[in-house]
């Protein structure tokens, strides 16, 4: 069994960050679960071009509000949509998106396959499918 807390993460190196975003990564590769489990914090005020290519997202907004733009390249969702508490947005098309935060976002968010950890977005808003591990 796993158990970690939110708190303990973000005070070791489980805790990723960017200019406009944090992740705190309690699930990763190592623990052989199948995909990773992440809290996000998008900052408010930010915007966020994203394309997870090598990767499938779900996440649920836990707090904050602002939106997500799909690019129209005959994808289904495309458009812009509001995100809230108690949104969940699946990104199962490998979607381009943008991510906007009007406050503060707080998102929990799932990723398949998972991350090792130490990832961060390259040039095309992307992770790479693989990556550096944590030591712990």
């Amino acid at each position: 069994m796993i158990v970690r807390t939110l708190e303990e993460s973000r005070r070791s190196d489980r805790r990723v960050a960017a200019d406009n975003w944090e992740s705190v990564r309690l699930l990763l590769k190592a623990d052989k679960m199948g995909f990773s489990f992440h809290i996000t914090t998008v900052y408010a005020g930010t915007e966020t071009p994203i394309w997870y290519k090598n990767h499938m997202e779900a996440v649920y907004c836990i707090s904050g509000d602002g939106e997500i733009e799909v690019a129209a390249e005959g994808n289904s969702a495309s458009g812009i949509h509001p995100i809230r508490p108690g949104t969940l947005y699946a990104l199962n098309e490998h979607d381009r998106h943008k991510l906007r935060a009007g406050s503060d976002l707080t998102l929990a968010c799932v990723f398949n396959p998972p991350l090792h950890g130490k990832e961060m977005h390259d040039a095309s808003g992307a992770y790479p499918l693989e990556a550096e591990t944590f030591d712990s």
